[in-house]
């Protein structure tokens, strides 16, 4: 494998445009692309002395149905540890799920921006990177734009939701901040669909994808002739949104000279693209994010203050997974049941056993690693529920940290499944039932029996036929 310094990307691909571009993106992060035009020519590179210092595998999902499977076998065959990520243009999850069963570590959708392949290439082939079961995925399953969708009980996690939705009403900038893979993007839109303004222009710009240049001239735009290259003029996403709203991602990765820049365009209202004579005003509303708290980049010195003030009207913190870990259960099932909508999936539910191992994680990748975790085991996972044995990895990690009854020992719900996935008998649910419904009532027979919907002579003769002790 080769080392940091020198990571070579294979690229399949038969489009030379592509290739240049997505070697062009690869070389901002130190990748040196080797690009060969089929399979055939893959197979024969990796056997050959500079095909042993592939790090990591890109292949254009251009060949149909079966035949991308079938070269996706023989590549993981021929280079076992390599990531292999596929680019594809269809936006159904079915050809990604074959492509995984394949062997493929990850894909992304085209046409793929450069944070999201950077991220990609960064996620699959970092150095120490964690067991392939427990990393992120490039793309993400759709999902609804509302705060419904955002699920959690968990006190902080709820404050959170409630400042955003008050946010949301208003018209001050919205600055949110958390640990990368919380949800502040998610958060972000339900905030613009929830605003007077979710009608109007709304773009996203990963900040931290762009090199300076290409940031400011995307951002304010430029006039025809402002600088070697501008042959014609462009309007900035500034503009664009003017009565809007402008969803910055990474709001920390914009370079020190443009976020003066942004700072003076909210305090005056008024815009000028490079190299305009005259600004002119806009109407323009931000949603911020960061994976750091800005006001410790500002003590630091590594942030502006300015822009900072103009953000921060409005400063919401997402807690992370680890924070609210009393949440996994209900994400858990919020997320199968999202994946068993998808095409080639199936629905599926979770034994005690495996949500135990999901609870016993400290998850550094917060919600969309817990989500990129249950959607590649969905895609492998054969029986109907998933059970500690659809976890392989998770449990040679966790070994004995997770405690099987743990779940149980929460409060967190009846054991559904017995630890090889087969549903335990209906008689022995029914008392786990009863004995939990006697203990959460404290006793008071009648209240368990009005709650559970049946008379006090059916409970006590289902007491007596289930040896139930009415103190249990």
């Amino acid at each position: 494998m080769a080392n940091q310094d020198t990571r070579l990307l294979m690229l399949i691909d038969d489009e030379p445009a592509q290739g240049r571009l997505v070697a062009a993106l690869a070389a901002r992060d130190g990748w040196r692309t080797l690009t060969v035009a089929s399979g055939e020519e893959a197979l024969a590179a990796l056997a050959s002395d500079e095909g042993r210092n592939v790090s990591a595998i890109l292949l254009d999902q251009w060949v149909p149905g079966d035949a991308a499977c079938d070269l996706i076998r023989e590549l993981r065959a021929a280079r076992p540890e390599a990531p292999l990520l596929m680019l594809t243009a269809s936006t159904s999850p079915l050809l990604a799920v074959e492509a995984m069963r394949a062997g493929a570590t990850d894909y992304l959708i085209k046409p793929v921006g450069p944070e999201r392949l950077l991220q990609a290439l960064a996620s699959a082939s970092r150095v120490e990177k964690p067991n392939a079961e427990l990393q992120p995925m490039a793309e993400k399953l759709p999902h609804p734009v509302d705060f419904d969708a955002m699920v959690g009980t968990a006190a902080p996690f709820r404050t959170a939701l409630a400042k955003a939705a008050t946010a949301a009403r208003g018209h001050a900038h919205v600055l949110v901040e958390g640990e990368n893979g919380t949800g502040k993007d998610m958060l972000a839109r339900a905030m613009h669909a929830a605003s007077t303004r979710a009608k109007a222009p709304m773009r996203v710009v990963h900040c931290a994808g762009f090199p300076p240049a290409s940031l400011e001239s995307l951002l304010f735009g430029h006039e025809k002739g402002a600088f070697p290259g501008a042959f014609d003029r462009q309007a900035g996403l500034i503009e664009h949104c003017d009565g809007g709203t402008l969803i910055l991602d990474d709001v920390d990765r914009i370079p020190a000279e443009q976020q003066e820049r942004l700072a003076e365009v909210l305090k005056t209202g008024i815009v000028r693209p490079t190299g305009a004579a005259h600004g002119f005003k806009i109407d323009l509303r931000i949603f911020a994010s960061s994976d750091f708290a800005l006001d410790e980049l500002v003590a630091a010195g590594q942030f502006s203050e300015g822009l900072f003030t103009e953000l921060s009207a409005t400063r919401i913190r997402l807690p992370a997974l680890r924070e609210r870990m009393g949440d996994i259960p209900a994400l858990t099932r919020y997320f199968l049941s999202k994946i068993g909508q998808q095409p080639g999936l199936k629905h599926h539910s979770i034994a005690d056993s495996a949500l135990s191992l999901l609870e016993a994680y400290d998850w550094p990748g917060n919600v969309r690693q817990l989500q990129a975790v249950l959607f590649r085991a969905c895609v492998f996972e054969q029986r109907e529920a998933l059970t500690a044995h659809s976890f392989p990895q998770l449990s040679e990690l966790l070994g004995d940290l997770a405690d099987r009854g743990e779940s149980r020992a929460r409060g967190l719900g009846v054991l559904l499944y017995t630890d090889d996935g087969n549903v335990r008998p209906l008689e022995e649910i029914e008392a786990d039932i009863i004995r939990l419904a006697i203990g959460h009532y404290r006793g008071r027979m009648t209240e368990v029996a009005r709650r559970l919907g049946i008379g006090r002579s059916t409970l006590y003769r289902k007491l007596s036929e289930l040896g139930i002790d009415n103190a249990a």
